[in-house]
């Protein structure tokens, strides 16, 4: 028969798994998203965190004496579990900042939708290839590697120690910059576009000074980039799952 003091580590183990799995699960692409319901997240948190503390439950600190301890524990847990969450949440920027370029080359820029990636209103084609990459990511199974990042963040930081906040930082910086960089050069054939379908108005406006320009181009300019948009949104989204491959796998040790 068990008794009460052979339950009580278990479960402050299981609480100190669930503290840092269920904080990184509040900000992870998908699941963490304001229209996911409250109940399916502290579902799939408390399952994660029961597979998690069979893996990493000899590697977990003893229960402290003081109640009072408890307070930074499970908050260095909780901390931990929002920067893997967020570094994760971190590459979804590539793809916003990619739909408001588009968004801009198109005319549609104006065509704001609610963007839960993002938190925030962002252009209705950036909410589109975000929608896209989320449920590529769930088909080509990379939300494993979110998964290895939570399970493998014990190794790199174990409980009840201060991680290395400069390294931590240097991480960050470097996925977010990362995530600017592959926005640009998603959006990039529509900005070579953009230019070349401008410069060839401004020349037809020197040639027909009367015609109406804003009226005839708009349409036009509407139906070529949702053209150009069909031929680049799978290779974009590809490429965007091969460097979010590389940017998580750089959080599993």
């Amino acid at each position: 028969m068990m008794t009460l003091a052979d339950v009580q580590p278990m479960l402050f183990g299981f609480m100190l798994v669930f503290a840092r799995i269920g904080a990184a699960l509040m900000l992870m692409p998908a699941i963490g998203e304001a229209t996911m319901p409250a109940t399916v997240r502290l579902a799939l948190g408390l399952l994660l965190s029961v597979a998690a503390y069979g893996v990493v439950g000899g590697r977990l600190p003893p229960e402290p004496a003081q109640a009072m301890a408890l307070v930074p524990l499970v908050g260095g847990e909780v901390l931990t579990g929002l920067m893997i969450g967020g570094l994760a949440r971190a590459m979804m920027a590539a793809l916003s900042v990619a739909g408001n370029i588009i968004g801009m080359q198109s005319g549609l820029s104006f065509a704001m939708n609610y963007d839960p990636a993002m938190g925030q209103q962002s252009a209705i084609i950036g909410n589109f290839m975000t929608l896209v990459a989320t449920a590529s990511i769930f088909v080509t199974d990379l939300h494993h590697l979110l998964i290895a990042a939570m399970v493998g963040s014990y190794t790199t930081m174990p409980p009840g120690m201060l991680a290395a906040t400069g390294d931590v930082a240097q991480v960050g910086v470097q996925i977010v910059a990362q995530a600017f960089l592959l926005g640009v050069q998603i959006g990039a054939p529509f900005l070579v576009y953009g230019m070349v379908f401008n410069v060839g108005l401004g020349m037809l406006n020197r040639l027909m000074p009367t015609l109406q320009v804003f009226f005839v181009a708009l349409p036009m300019q509407v139906i070529s980039t949702f053209l150009l948009f069909a031929l680049v949104l799978p290779l974009a989204i590809a490429w965007y799952l091969s460097h979010f491959q590389d940017q998580m796998q750089r959080l599993v040790p």
